[in-house]
């Protein structure tokens, strides 16, 4: 028995380079004149963006650049059945009062953020931490929202949304993937 599959994109290439120079905008307006800034992406993604995000940021702002690997600091480690890759954080300046901004490819139950957060935590004390997010496809289990966000999508809870970006994939777009 096969099981039909839905695709429907929700972002091309040219509206992915859109919503990067509008979340970039959006940090510019409110860490302009900040003195200690990181952008920490979370893998895989999320570093990507945040790579894209920094180029365009340290035009006019000095800008740290860092990813996490939060695969430690998943809540569900004890749950999984495949085997885990564990891969490597790469933060090589103190996060103590920085402002952090978190940067991922889609926000959906909160919890890998909450993983990132615990994470930072370990490793200093942040003056603030800032979420941005390309996609939020909603359906949260902790209280977590982003402070920058390219797109919100209205997804039904066994929805995947994937996003697909030039440097691990080829291309840049994004899809709602229904069961």
């Amino acid at each position: 028995m096969k099981f039909l599959v839905k695709e429907k994109r929700i972002l091309n290439s040219k509206q992915i380079d859109e919503l990067i120079d509008t979340l970039a905008r959006r940090m510019l307006r409110k860490l302009a004149g900040g003195k200690s800034v990181a952008l920490i992406g979370i893998k895989t993604r999320g570093a990507y963006l945040s790579k894209r995000l920094v180029d365009k940021l340290s035009k006019k702002l000095e800008v740290h650049h860092g990813t996490l690997d939060i695969i430690l600091y998943r809540d569900d480690l004890n749950v999984l059945q495949e085997e885990l890759t564990i891969g490597e954080s790469d933060i090589s300046f103190d996060l103590n009062g920085k402002t952090v901004v978190l940067v991922d490819d889609v926000l959906f139950t909160g919890r890998t953020v909450r993983a990132a957060i615990d994470q930072i935590l370990d490793l200093g004390r942040p003056a603030v931490i800032y979420l941005a997010v390309l996609v939020d496809r909603g359906h949260r289990e902790l209280p977590i929202s982003p402070t920058f966000c390219g797109k919100k999508v209205e997804t039904q809870r066994g929805d995947r949304v994937e996003v697909k970006l030039k440097e691990k994939d080829g291309v840049d777009e994004a899809y709602v993937i229904s069961p």
